[in-house]
């Protein structure tokens, strides 16, 4: 390991975030099936890089500030490029990266006023990631590969504003008890 904790789980992660503007390109190149692809291997080395991390004990601070904004990039920016492909709701779109850009925003205030030695994520947020990245995927598979279902997108695009907002929501409730000292940060 480096003094900067460049190590292979740290590796991963760096190449996860260099696959965001390819990811883009193909999706505004409508080159969907290959933007699913790469989609797939950026989620297979988010599991891998943890993986690795913590089974050989490899976990470094630079990991893990870089996991979450490799993930939060990937995913705002596939979710605006599908926006200006009009293959996702404008609206969506703007909830997704609204509510990311308030919770980096949010974490930044915690860490400056409060500075919690840890940050973990609220339930209702790992199932917005899950739903958002389901969108993603069931989007990016339909174009791809030819089968494209209304019905389910919809139901996928409500599943994942809902969640969207009940996570952002839930986080603004989080930061208020924690500025307020009704909540020690964890």
């Amino acid at each position: 390991m480096t003094r900067l904790g460049l190590n292979l789980p740290n590796l991963i992660t760096l190449s996860r975030l260099m696959s965001v503007p390819l990811a883009i390109w193909l999706i505004v190149s409508e080159r969907f099936g290959v933007a699913f692809w790469v989609f797939i291997g950026a989620g297979a080395s988010d599991a891998l890089d943890g993986f690795i991390a913590k089974r050989f004990d490899c976990r470094t601070r630079l990991g893990a500030l870089l996991d979450p904004v490799a993930d939060k990039a990937l995913l705002s920016s596939v979710y605006v490029a599908l926006g200006i492909a009009d293959q996702l709701p404008n609206w969506l779109v703007i909830l997704v990266v609204f509510r990311d850009v308030t919770i980096i925003g949010g974490f930044v205030l915690i860490q400056t006023l409060a500075a919690p030695r840890r940050f973990d994520p609220i339930y209702i947020s790992k199932i917005n990631t899950l739903m958002q990245i389901a969108l993603v995927g069931y989007v990016l598979a339909g174009l791809g590969f030819g089968f494209v279902d209304g019905r389910t997108t919809q139901v996928l695009v409500a599943a994942t504003a809902t969640t969207t907002v009940l996570s952002g929501l839930s986080y603004l409730v989080r930061w208020a008890r924690i500025l307020s000292g009704a909540e020690q940060p964890s």
